[in-house]
């Protein structure tokens, strides 16, 4: 199973000459805790979470420290000056990124979460962001795995999967960055949440009507009015 195959797709992003209260707005209106952000050619070149916006609230409200600690605080200092204050996406988001690519086996990410301990990997193709995934979509494939395997999805799934999230997209209420998917052998397995069982209902038949599909399990939660960074 590679990144593809377990890749939370329909990713919201922010440009990087965008506003850090317009990266909240985002956040909040799409229940997500992380924004990937873009340059003018649509190319990564950061990610503001919503520890780097937790962090600048904090640093920001710090008491000036004495003028002889500021001596040999240097440039370190002015970065973080710059980061607790700007109102601009480009200074305050994260650039050292890690991503992978579509190709890269699950394994692989599980290791690269646990050893930089982040939470999430952009996914790339072609230098452009192609979707996300987390230890949420990690913890979700494992749920599937039967005899300590994973699943094993076919070159015949891959198209499956992709007709499958444009068929959910069309669903009315259906908030797709909030719901992944697994495809194997034809049998789909839908997670995320849903306002309503009518929401939730109406994906399942999405997922039933696209032509190949065998089976449609559904495992939908809902998010409550104060629910935040899935």
């Amino acid at each position: 199973m590679k990144a593809k195959d377990v890749m939370k797709t329909g990713v919201v992003t922010i440009r990087d000459d965008g506003t850090v209260e317009g990266a909240v707005k985002l956040m909040l209106d799409n229940h997500i805790s992380a924004l990937p952000v873009l340059d003018s050619d649509n190319r990564l070149v950061g990610l503001i979470s919503e520890g780097d916006i937790i962090r600048r609230m904090r640093d920001g409200g710090a008491q000036r420290r004495s003028w002889w600690l500021e001596l040999f605080a240097g440039e370190a200092d002015a970065k973080d000056y710059v980061k607790a204050r700007s109102h601009k996406v480009a200074d305050v988001m994260t650039r050292d990124l890690v991503t992978v690519d579509e190709g890269t086996p699950v394994g692989e990410i599980a290791k690269t979460l646990e050893t930089r301990r982040i939470k999430r990997v952009p996914v790339l193709r072609d230098e452009k962001i192609v979707g996300i995934v987390s230890r949420a979509d990690l913890v979700r494939a494992l749920a599937q795995s039967t005899k300590g395997k994973l699943p094993s999805p076919t070159l015949a799934d891959e198209p499956l999967r992709k007709a499958v999230e444009a068929a959910i997209a069309e669903v009315p209420g259906a908030s797709v960055n909030l719901i992944n998917l697994i495809v194997e052998n034809g049998n789909v397995s839908v997670w995320g949440v849903a306002d309503s069982d009518f929401v939730e209902n109406a994906i399942r038949v999405a997922a039933e009507n696209v032509d190949g599909i065998r089976s449609v399990d559904v495992h939908m939660g809902r998010l409550p009015a104060w629910g935040y960074g899935i």
